[in-house]
């Protein structure tokens, strides 16, 4: 047998087995003759042309002086026998795992163009098994449910419904790879309360001047700040955890789609990165209505509150009756009016459908503009 420059591609049942069973029936050698040619007992031999045990560099070396070739020839035709069986046995696997799709948001992963659009038929479920499995960077559904189930453990939730965890965990890992690729200083609360502190004053702005600015103090800060499309059943306008000991996140959906939830929400996650354990996830949804409120979400929300509006201002609040009132309001103590409409509505001093023109809408397209 002698090796050629033309590429190797043999089907996958073709193993270096079945060429070694060839050249024995071509110098009509039995497998006991070749076993004593090669030093191998004869039960080695079947199992070597059987395709049970691989050819290694000293098998290889073996059959090039016996059989012909080369062993770098015997060591190619071996590797790409053992990658195309590894290959059809993945197939198997992610037809077995199509039924996890069913616990994941796909379709929207696909009109945000996180993994190719498709139908879902089955034979495109395999692919976007291993596409998902990419994208969670998880080997396996199973590793995916027991990497996630065990961050569910750390979740402090505002409401029942943010219970899908296929939701929720899309959610986050988008932030996740959204953080990953941004490394930033380690984490200084005093840097960041004075982030903070700089922030408040960004209200003001249009959304085109204050993002940039508002991630980069939060980034030299240590805390990435990262904006991510809401995800059905999530339920979440945003979250605050922390990726490593030296590096927080906060994720927030726009959910509620107003500046003044937004800058709400802001400061509601910042709170939570200044007050809190490391260790807990803070999934928070706007205006929860019944909601499962802990301590720390109480006091995420009573800092966020004070923090926007002083105690000191809160008794004027009562006394504005008109957007004028508001708007002056809202220059002396130096933040957004929308913030003083919200938290009138919020409070009931004012009508839900009262002076919402001075709220403005966010969405993505002018956000991220």
């Amino acid at each position: 047998m002698t090796e050629t420059t033309r590429a190797f591609t043999p089907d996958w049942v073709s193993s270096p087995g079945d060429a070694i069973a060839d050249l024995l029936e071509e110098r009509d050698w039995t497998q006991a003759q070749l076993a004593e040619r090669l030093g191998y007992t004869t039960k080695h031999i079947s199992q070597l042309i059987n395709g049970k045990a691989p050819i290694n560099e000293e098998t290889a070396l073996k059959l090039e002086r016996v059989m012909g070739s080369t062993a770098a020839f015997w060591l190619r035709y071996e590797a790409q026998y053992r990658a195309a069986l590894a290959k059809k046995e993945e197939e198997n696997r992610l037809k077995e795992w199509t039924p996890w799709l069913d616990h994941l948001p796909v379709k929207e992963l696909m009109n945000q163009g996180v993994i190719p659009k498709c139908r879902l038929i089955a034979k495109n479920k395999p692919d976007l098994v291993k596409k998902l499995l990419q994208f969670f960077g998880v080997a396996s559904p199973e590793d995916w449910q027991n990497y996630y189930a065990g961050m569910e453990v750390a979740f402090r939730r505002t409401r029942e419904e943010q219970s899908d965890v296929g939701a929720i965990s899309t959610w986050l890992r988008l932030g996740e790879i959204r953080a990953e690729q941004l490394d930033c200083p380690k984490y200084s609360k005093p840097k960041f309360e004075k982030a903070v502190r700089q922030i408040r004053t960004l209200t003001v702005l249009p959304p085109e001047e204050f993002k940039p600015q508002m991630q980069k103090l939060c980034w030299e800060a240590g805390v990435v700040l990262v904006l991510i499309p809401s995800i059905k059943k999530a339920h979440v306008s945003g979250v605050a955890r922390w990726l490593n000991p030296h590096k927080a996140l906060i994720q927030l959906s726009l959910y509620g789609k107003t500046n003044d939830r937004f800058w709400f929400n802001f400061f509601h996650e910042a709170a939570h990165i200044l007050l809190h354990e490391k260790d807990n996830i803070f999934l928070d949804e706007w205006n929860s209505g019944e909601s499962l409120k802990s301590e720390q979400e109480r006091q995420a929300d009573q800092w966020s509150r004070e923090f926007l509006i002083p105690p000191e201002y809160e008794g004027e609040l009562v006394k504005l009756k008109s957007e004028t009132d508001v708007i002056d309001f809202a220059e002396r103590i130096s933040i957004n009016p929308a913030i003083v409409v919200g938290r009138l509505q919020h409070d009931h001093l004012i009508d839900p459908s009262w002076m919402n023109s001075l709220k403005l809408s966010l969405h993505f397209q002018n956000i991220e503009s």
